[in-house]
């Protein structure tokens, strides 16, 4: 017999759970597509100034004495503590250094006032490449592990569910123009971690029920082993977020682009689990006719 706690009709209400993803999907999908991400000069070479201790200097006299160096495509933004960070597409270090130089002078500001770091285009195809490969290798990873652990069915929703996550992900980074760094692909690869814990604690517990389905239908007894195990999910999703959203709301700018794409997925990949994985994996395996004529036979009984 099936071990029953909670009892949220999850499967009966897929058809929302799948609408919510559906929308979310397709405002990141356009994000991607209209906005576009906002890749860091460890991505696309350039170089990147932090301008501490700069007194009573406002981000107009910057500004100012920026364009007066004639510096290409200069995006200056404010820091804590009224810092500045400046970034252009510069990639000779010489030449940032000596404009940048001529910055502080105009602005009378001490030379080591503004820490100026390039970063060559060469490199930064090298790290988008290493980005990339990671990403590639952890998918297939997690696609074999869960297709000898478990089913190739269940290897494919798990991986459905991760890109659903860093699809998300990515598009709320495109919708808010954050900034795509290292710290970043970090997060996702942290993401895909604690997406696949999620899933693969709900399907461990749906392939144990599974050997003793007694009278209810396949979707049915997946409903159940949701229930079995949200407390579990919700604990640990809730002390992983506690953390990260500590980081995201007061920690120093490098942190807060780990935190904040570690705080969507964390949100993303708990409700994938419960509102993508396991409703299509059900859906999928009710199709098999040994489940199929379960259905049949407990029709009046199954999930709508």
């Amino acid at each position: 017999m099936l071990r029953k706690t909670l009892n949220i009709d999850f499967m009966g209400h897929r058809n929302i759970m799948f609408a919510i993803s559906g929308v979310l999907l397709a405002v990141s999908i356009a994000a991607l597509l209209i906005r576009g991400l906002s890749f860091g000069i460890e991505f696309q070479g350039g170089t990147v100034v932090n301008a501490t201790n700069v007194g009573a200097v406002t981000i107009e006299q910057m500004r100012t004495a920026v364009e007066a160096q004639k510096i290409p495509e200069a995006e200056i933004q404010t820091a804590e503590g009224g810092s500045f960070i400046i970034r252009t597409n510069i990639s000779n270090p010489a030449e940032a250094n000596a404009a940048f130089g001529k910055v502080a002078d105009e602005l009378n500001l001490p030379a080591q006032s503004l820490q100026v770091t390039t970063i060559g285009p060469g490199w930064g195809r090298n790290v988008t490449n290493a980005a990339l490969l990671a990403l590639t290798l952890s998918i297939g990873a997690i696609l074999l592990y869960t297709a000898i652990r478990f089913e190739y069915k269940m290897a494919v929703m798990a991986v459905v569910a991760l890109v659903h996550d860093i699809i998300i992900t990515l598009g709320i980074y495109a919708l808010l123009g954050a900034e795509v760094t290292p710290n970043t692909i970090a997060a996702l690869l942290t993401i895909m971690g604690f997406s696949l814990y999620d899933t693969i604690v709900v399907f461990h517990r749906i392939k144990e029920n599974a050997q003793h389905l007694v009278k209810q239908t396949f979707m049915q007894m997946a409903n159940d082993s949701i229930n079995q195990v949200l407390v579990r999910s919700i604990n640990t999703t809730l002390t992983s977020l506690i953390p990260v959203v500590s980081l995201l709301l007061f920690g120093g700018a490098t942190l807060k682009d780990f935190a904040l794409a570690l705080t969507v997925g964390l949100l993303v990949g708990a409700y994938s689990s419960i509102g993508v994985a396991a409703p299509i994996f059900a859906i999928w395996k009710e199709r098999e006719p040994k489940y199929k004529a379960l259905a049949k036979k407990y029709q009046a009984n199954a999930a709508s």
